[in-house]
């Protein structure tokens, strides 16, 4: 860490949480580190590593034990979120399958519907993806199109989603669909797939994204795909749009607190490097500028972490609205962003070569501002409760 971050504690932290930190960093330097360009290169984690990373107890983390989770917090999601900022992995999002995925299923199914998925995927066994996006419709849900016709006991759907995370190793996926005529968010449920040789499913391309190259993400179509009735999520129609609303501050969340990670990583990659680079026969940062740029990023990331830490606590207590959260998401990622490209100039040219993490931060580093609701729409929402 950079020294204005030493020694630094969140309010939220216990010996619990210390615990799962000293596990989580030893796992991340273990299976995660040595495979990152390796992933990078193949477009996806290893499917054994889900496998591996349920043995380690790190999926599902804030999931109650009954269920077989590790009946956490978000405390201890926000651990793992941090430590996986801390090595700049991008490529395993479990963010996706853990701390959204299966508290939709937790908060919304079904008893029958959470005995049958959560204990799979605490283990690793069943990967799961949520399709939303599609390739007409982003940020604005109400305008879903993906149809879930109903006959008899199965659901009938057709349509398209993009921008899937996990799209290759999916398991089972929440599918955002219409599954009547009402216009805008009064026709939308949530419908689970389980994906494996379902007739009518298949997977599209491989998305060839700028950045979080090592994350498996994908095209998914459904042509006259059947799905038991049973599966819509929490066995109600009509309610989707309300049960995305009501877990998407927990998914911003999330996002922000592993942005406020990467922009100590950057500062703590870029200060490192300042002491071993040497330009005139003297390190770079004894040079005046070098030293004032990474005084404020290091500054920025204090106070990003801070501000993040409030709101892990807020919703750890109970308390975070959707206001707090979007403002939590848009500051986190802006200053990721600018962080990120600030401590990038440091390392000069080699800044710009992949083989060094702060290049792989910097394209990381851009969609951040785009999904989970982009930063303007985050505004917006702010906006509203002014």
């Amino acid at each position: 860490m950079t020294m204005i971050l030493d020694g630094y504690r969140s309010t939220w932290e216990t010996s619990e949480t210390d615990d799962l930190r000293d596990l989580t960093r030893s796992f991340m330097a273990k299976e995660v580190v040595p495979n990152q360009q390796r992933w990078a290169e193949a477009h996806q984690v290893d499917r054994e590593f889900w496998n591996k990373a349920g043995e380690a107890g790190l999926l599902c983390i804030s999931i109650p034990e009954e269920y077989g989770g590790g009946g956490g917090t978000f405390a201890h999601e926000a651990v793992i979120l941090q430590e996986q900022g801390f090595v700049g992995d991008a490529a395993w999002a479990n963010s996706v399958h853990s701390t959204i995925i299966a508290h939709y299923i937790n908060a919304i199914g079904t008893e029958e519907q959470k005995r049958k998925w959560l204990p799979g995927m605490a283990s690793g066994d069943i990967v799961a993806a949520i399709a939303m996006t599609e390739p007409g419709t982003g940020s604005d849900l109400q305008n879903v199109a993906t149809k879930a016709v109903r006959d008899g006991d199965e659901y009938v759907i057709n349509g398209a989603k993009t921008f899937i995370s996990n799209g290759t190793h999916a398991d089972i996926v929440i599918i955002v669909a219409r599954t009547n005529d009402q216009p805008g968010a009064k026709g939308l449920s949530l419908i689970v797939a389980e994906v494996a040789d379902l007739p009518g499913f298949s997977r599209g391309r491989v998305l060839d994204k700028v950045g979080q190259r090592g994350q498996d993400t994908r095209e998914l179509f459904f042509e006259n795909m059947r799905v038991p009735v049973e599966n819509v999520l929490g066995g109600e129609e009509g309610r989707g749009f309300v049960h995305l609303m009501q877990q998407l501050p927990q998914e911003r969340l999330s996002i922000a607190v592993g942005a406020a990670a990467v922009c100590e990583y950057a500062v703590r990659e870029a200060t490192a490097y300042a002491k071993e680079r040497e330009a005139f026969g003297t390190p770079i940062l004894s040079f005046q500028n070098t030293k004032f740029v990474l005084a404020e990023c290091a500054t920025e990331a204090y106070s990003v972490r801070a501000f993040t830490d409030h709101l892990v606590a807020e919703h750890i207590a109970g308390r975070l609205t959707t206001e707090q959260a979007s403002a939590g998401k848009y500051w986190a990622t802006d200053a990721q962003n600018r962080v990120v490209d600030r401590c990038l100039q440091v390392f000069g040219g080699y800044g710009y070569m992949l083989e060094f993490p702060i290049a792989r931060m910097y394209t990381d580093a851009r969609v951040q501002k785009i999904y989970g609701g982009t930063n303007e729409i985050m505004k917006e929402l702010i906006s509203r409760g002014l």
